[in-house]
């Protein structure tokens, strides 16, 4: 597979644990969600991508319901 944004051949695949959280100041006390993927980094220019699974999509959606249920209180 080539790097989507400089189509080096040079990409390296990983196994990677990242917490992803909502920016703003209004989710300063979501823990926010963490996900276990596969990641795929290009050793030229450094871009990296990956995919959020269907269970931690569900999470994400939740918690994003959770905030916005929160800021409408």
């Amino acid at each position: 597979m080539s790097c989507r944004f400089c189509g080096s051949e040079n990409e390296v695949e990983l196994t990677a644990e990242i917490m992803i959280h909502f920016s703003g100041r209004k989710h300063l006390e979501n823990p926010g969600v963490p996900t276990f993927s596969k990641i795929f980094v290009c050793t030229d220019c450094g871009s990296t991508w990956f995919r959020v699974s269907e269970t931690e999509l569900k999470r994400l959606r939740e918690a994003g319901e959770s905030s916005r249920t929160a800021e409408a209180s």
